[in-house]
């Protein structure tokens, strides 16, 4: 406030010390005028900051910081006269129950929003239009059943996405061509019994992924993400837990401390098959379900379950296997081999050393024999 003093001189009089630089503390009338003056002055910058920004109401402005806290205020919709600057905009633990088209239309620069603890249960496909500056979209503790693709749509640099506690039951693997920057993704709470690897898979900036407290159903269909997140653990990513509910074989295992070995692989669907009506619980593959299970509807038994096996499906060990039984083999083979030539070789070695004295003895008897002949009468 000096600068503003130094430009407003108290009048020059007679009685008073001249001064250079602002009212004195000791002066009197100046001084009134001087503080009266700040007053003034105050009142001004505050009227024209609420002027420029428009703060709500309800709501409280931190022009520095460009944040609007709007949390806790009893809001049922959007503040509609929202500061056109602001950046940070925190509505959490209102009464919010929907977003129409183009909701935060007021406020182009918003790069944070909390809409947590609410009660949302309707997105507009546009609610979230204009927001090309938005990175963290805080949606957690609502009653949000899906999040379509074409939310998304319009937040090009959206890295955050926290949609936890809700009762989303799928998201759709087209959810991540919309999201593709993302680095945290958050679905914690949520009624997903299997994600799709090629929605993780769009996703390549992802480090951070939080899973837990889902029905996670672990059967065939869990293999992609079972696979996918060995793979991102491997590379460095940070996850917490999938935990199965179903079926009772896993109940309560970690995803990823069950063995592949254990898991059937899905059956295709056949058009020969549909068109027989070949109940699915017949086919080799199917487990088989108890009386109650039958009575739980077709959808369960067009589901596959998972059940360990008698015998290991894994190729890796069926090709050590065959590796090790054939080199057995040709060891055996070659032992064989060099017996075979060692006998032979030996035999024919002794028949040398011994057939020659038998032959020189019985050739003596030839010639007596061929003498008694000679000399035998005509």
């Amino acid at each position: 406030m000096r600068s503003w003093t130094a430009s407003w001189p108290c009048p020059r009089r007679a009685d008073l010390p001249v001064l250079t630089v602002g009212c004195g503390v000791n002066t009197d009338a100046c001084g009134d005028s001087a503080m009266k003056g700040d007053l003034l002055l105050l009142s001004s910058v505050v009227l024209l900051l609420r002027v420029v920004w428009g703060c709500p109401e309800k709501c409280q402005c931190h022009p520095a910081s460009g944040s609007v806290d709007c949390g806790q205020r009893g809001l049922a919709e959007i503040p509609p006269d929202l500061p056109p600057q602001t950046r940070t905009l925190y509505l959490q633990d209102n009464q919010i129950h929907q977003l129409p088209a183009s909701a935060f239309r007021s406020v182009p620069q918003l790069t944070t929003l909390n809409l947590g603890n609410n009660s949302l249960s309707t997105l507009a496909p546009g609610a979230f239009h204009g927001l090309q500056h938005l990175q963290v979209l805080n949606l957690t503790q609502n009653s949000l059943r899906s999040v379509e693709s074409r939310l998304f749509r319009s937040l090009p640099r959206l890295r955050e996405l926290d949609v936890s506690a809700n009762n989303i039951g799928h998201l759709a693997a087209s959810l991540g061509e919309c999201c593709r920057n993302l680095t945290v993704l958050a679905v914690q709470q949520n009624r997903l019994q299997q994600l799709d690897r090629a929605l993780l898979e769009s996703m390549p900036s992802v480090k951070f992924l939080f899973l837990k407290n889902n029905l996670w159903k672990c059967n065939c269909h869990l293999v992609g993400l079972k696979l996918w997140l060995e793979k991102f653990i491997y590379k460095g990513g940070v996850m917490d837990s999938v935990i199965c509910v179903s079926p009772d074989t896993w109940k309560g295992k970690d995803l990823l401390k069950i063995p592949h070995e254990l898991y059937q692989p899905c059956p295709s669907p056949s058009p020969d098959l549909e068109s027989s009506q070949v109940p699915l619980g017949s086919a080799p593959w199917a487990v088989p379900r108890s009386p109650e299970s039958h009575s739980a509807g077709e959808q369960e038994h067009s589901e596959c379950e998972l059940k360990p096996k008698p015998r290991p499906a894994n190729l890796r060990h069926a090709l050590v296997t065959v590796i090790i039984g054939g080199v057995a083999c040709g060891i055996l083979c070659l032992l064989m081999l060099v017996a075979t030539i060692y006998g032979c070789t030996y035999a024919a070695i002794t028949a040398r050393y011994h057939g020659a004295p038998l032959a020189q003895t019985t050739e003596p008897k030839k010639t007596e024999g061929k003498e008694l002949l000679d000399s035998s009468p005509a």
